[in-house]
C-alpha cells in the first residue's frame, strides 16, 4: 500500500472497498475472508466479540451457530467468525508389523522416519552477520516436509524408511493411513468454557453498540426451537450457566470500563470544582448557576460528531471532561465581573440589567480569545484516527458553549438573583466582619 500522502484515500476506506471486491470471492465450506485493519485503540480479539455460555459443549455449540446466523443478517456485520472452527483432519501412521517382521523394519526406525519428515530434523546452524559485523540469531538449517505436503497423498506415500538392512522402503510398504476427524479448538476464559462468536463493523454503523442491539434485538425476536433462549449480559460473566448466557466483549468491554471509570472521574470534576467556588464566592447556589454552562457543550459535541460521522470514543468522552475546567473559567469571568461591578462610583446599586449587559461586552472579547486559542491547537489532531474525538469535542464544545455561556449565564442570573437584587440585598455584606452571623444567614436563604 502507498504511503499516505502518495494517495487520496485513507486505509480504512481501502478496507471497505477491499471487503466489497472480495464478495465476489468462492469460498469452501467454513473458508472466511477477513480483511484486517490496525485497531486505532487497544487491542481486542474482534471489535465484536459474544462469548457463549452453556451448560455443556453442544448446547453452547448450537447457541453460537445460532448467533453467527444472526450476525449474518445484519448488513454492517462484517468478517465473521468462530472460535472453534472446522475440525481439522487428523492423518494417523498405523504400523503393519508382519510387514515391518519381514522388510527387517523395526517400529522404532518407522516412527523416526515419520518424525523426521512431519516435524524435522535439526542438522545444524548457519550463523548470520551483518554489513556491521554483528551477529545475528543463528538460522536453523532443517530437513521436513514442507507444510503444503503434509497430507495424505502419493508422494507422502513414497518417502522412504531406512531400515536396518541397509536397503530403503517406501511408507506405504509397512504402514496404512487413516484420515480421521479431528477435534475443535477449545476456550476457557477465567476459568469457564466458552464459545466465541467473533465480528467486525464496517458500513452504516462502525461503533460497538449499534451492531450490539440489532444483534439484541434479533436474539430476542428469533425462534430458538428446541434449544434454550440465552440470557444477554453486556458486563461480568454469569453465575449460573445452566441457562446459555450471550456476554458482551470485545470493543464493548472497553467502552464498557472506559466510560464507567470517566464517568465517575468526571462526578469527582465537577464536585471539586463546585466545592471550589464555593470556597471563591461563599454561596451554596451560586456555584449551580457557574456550571450550567458545562452540559452545553454536548451540543456543539453532538453535531461535531454527527457531522464528521464520527463515533464518540474514549477520546471524545476526554474532551468533554476536559472542557468542564474551561467553560467554569469562562462563567467565573461573567459573575466575578456581575458581583464586582453592583455598585457605582458614588455607592448606589446598579440595575442588574446594565450590569449584566455590560459583563457580556466587557468579558467576551478575552473568553473568545481563551477558546479561539484552545480550538487552534486542538484542530491539530482533528484527522487524527485516535484523537480526532478529542478534538472535535474541544473544537464544537468550545464553539457552542462559548457562545451560549455569555447568553445563558446571564439569563439565569436574572432568574436567580433579580429579585434579591431588587430588593437590595448584598451577598458581599454577609461575609463582613460587623454583620452580624444570624443577619449572614437569613441574607443567604433569601438570595
Amino acid at each position: 500500500m502507498a504511503a499516505k500522502h502518495h494517495r487520496k484515500r485513507n486505509s480504512h476506506h481501502i478496507a471497505l472497498d477491499l471487503r466489497e471486491r472480495l464478495k465476489a470471492v468462492k469460498l469452501p465450506q467454513g473458508g472466511v475472508i477477513k480483511v484486517v485493519e490496525a485497531p486505532p485503540g487497544p487491542p481486542v480479539m474482534a471489535t465484536l466479540l459474544a462469548e457463549i455460555y452453556g451448560p455443556d459443549t453442544a448446547t453452547r455449540r448450537a447457541v453460537a451457530e445460532k448467533a453467527k446466523g444472526i450476525f449474518h443478517s445484519v448488513g454492517y456485520i462484517v468478517d465473521i467468525d468462530d472460535s472453534y472452527g472446522q475440525p481439522r483432519p487428523s492423518l494417523s501412521v498405523v504400523p503393519d508389523r508382519p510387514r515391518l517382521e519381514t522388510l527387517r523394519v523395526s517400529e522404532s526406525e518407522l516412527y523416526g522416519s515419520v518424525s523426521m519428515l512431519m516435524n524435522g530434523r535439526v542438522l545444524g546452524y548457519a550463523q548470520q552477520a551483518t554489513r556491521t559485523g554483528e551477529g545475528r540469531e543463528p538460522l536453523e538449517i532443517a530437513l521436513r516436509l514442507p507444510q503444503n505436503a503434509r497430507y495424505l497423498s502419493d508422494t507422502l506415500k513414497a518417502m522412504p524408511v531406512a531400515s536396518s538392512a541397509g536397503r530403503l522402503i517406501t511408507l506405504d510398504e509397512v504402514a496404512d493411513f487413516e484420515v480421521t476427524k479431528g477435534s475443535t479448538a477449545l476456550f476457557r476464559r477465567d476459568g469457564r468454557d466458552a464459545e466465541m462468536v467473533m465480528a467486525e463493523l464496517a458500513g452504516r454503523y462502525e461503533a460497538p453498540i449499534y451492531g450490539i442491539g440489532a444483534v439484541n434485538d434479533a436474539i430476542n425476536k428469533a425462534d430458538w426451537g428446541s434449544l434454550p433462549k440465552p440470557v444477554i449480559r453486556l458486563n461480568g460473566q454469569p453465575a449460573d450457566e445452566t441457562v446459555p448466557t450471550v456476554l458482551w466483549d470485545g470493543e464493548w468491554e472497553i467502552t464498557w470500563v472506559t466510560f464507567r471509570d470517566m464517568g465517575a472521574a468526571f462526578g469527582v470534576a465537577l464536585l471539586g470544582i463546585y466545592i471550589l467556588v464555593v470556597a471563591q464566592f461563599k454561596n451554596f447556589r451560586l456555584p449551580l448557576v457557574i456550571l450550567t454552562p458545562v452540559p452545553l457543550t454536548l451540543i456543539g459535541i453532538v453535531f461535531g460528531h454527527i457531522l464528521f460521522s464520527a463515533p464518540f470514543s474514549a477520546t471524545s468522552m476526554i474532551g468533554f471532561i476536559a472542557l468542564a475546567g474551561i467553560i467554569v473559567r469562562n462563567s467565573i469571568l461573567l459573575v466575578d465581573f456581575i458581583r464586582h461591578s453592583e455598585f457605582d462610583a458614588a455607592g448606589n446599586r446598579r440595575p442588574l440589567r446594565d450590569i449584566l449587559l455590560e459583563a457580556g461586552a466587557t468579558r467576551f472579547k478575552p473568553i473568545l480569545l481563551t477558546a479561539l486559542a484552545a480550538m487552534i491547537g486542538a484542530a491539530v489532531i482533528l484527522f487524527d484516527p485516535i484523537f480526532q474525538g478529542l478534538a472535535i469535542s474541544l473544537l464544537f464544545g468550545l464553539l457552542s458553549s462559548t457562545l451560549l455561556t455569555v447568553l445563558v449565564i446571564p439569563a439565569i442570573y436574572i432568574v436567580f438573583k433579580e429579585k434579591s437584587w431588587e430588593e437590595g440585598s448584598d451577598d458581599r455584606n454577609c461575609w463582613r466582619a460587623e454583620v452580624p452571623h444570624t443577619q449572614c444567614l437569613q441574607g443567604h436563604a433569601a438570595s
